[in-house]
């Protein structure tokens, strides 16, 4: 996690996270840790927020007959979790998600898995409508405890830049 203590009052210090505009470089690679493990209560949970119904994803025994062999991850929850995972590197201060691009699924992620992911920074600029805010494109891969590639992605966020501050122009 990127993260800055600023002071807000006598011996009182308050965390900030992620990165300005400024301090994406290029080419860079940034490794969002920990991993995580996702879990059958992960899962199940995450069917039921988001009705979805296919019983590949919460009955075991349909899953048994399936090539898989067992139940699989919800694929948006695999997506979900990534993101998640990136946040404090990548959007942090991000004033908006501008979009994703190409999300790829390649490997079956099943309960139990470790997620491991990365972010490359492709492009930035500054915005042309939004002074002191720039546009950074990046791609995210995730894999699983084996090595295998289970989620990439391409994302375009709107960030601020050190001299816009929200957070520090609204005091926390």
């Amino acid at each position: 996690m990127v993260a800055e203590s600023v002071k807000v009052g006598e011996k009182r210090y308050r965390e900030r996270g992620g990165r300005y505009y400024e301090d994406f470089e290029l080419g860079a690679t940034y490794e969002h840790r920990p991993g995580r493990t996702i879990t059958e209560t992960d899962n199940t949970w995450f069917t039921l927020l988001t009705n979805n119904t296919h019983p590949i994803h919460y009955d075991a025994e349909y899953a048994k007959h399936t090539e898989f062999g067992q139940r699989l991850v919800v694929s948006t929850l695999t997506v979900s979790i990534v993101t998640g995972m990136s946040v404090s590197d990548m959007s942090q201060k991000a004033i908006a998600n501008l979009g994703w691009t190409d999300i790829m699924l390649p490997s079956p992620v099943f309960a139990g898995d470790t997620i491991y992911a990365e972010s490359e920074v492709l492009e930035k600029r500054p915005s042309k409508s939004r002074p002191g805010q720039g546009i950074v494109k990046f791609k995210t891969t995730a894999k699983n405890q084996r090595g295998q590639v289970v989620c990439s992605y391409f994302r375009t966020i709107l960030v601020m830049g050190r001299d816009n501050d929200v957070e520090a122009k609204a005091g926390y």
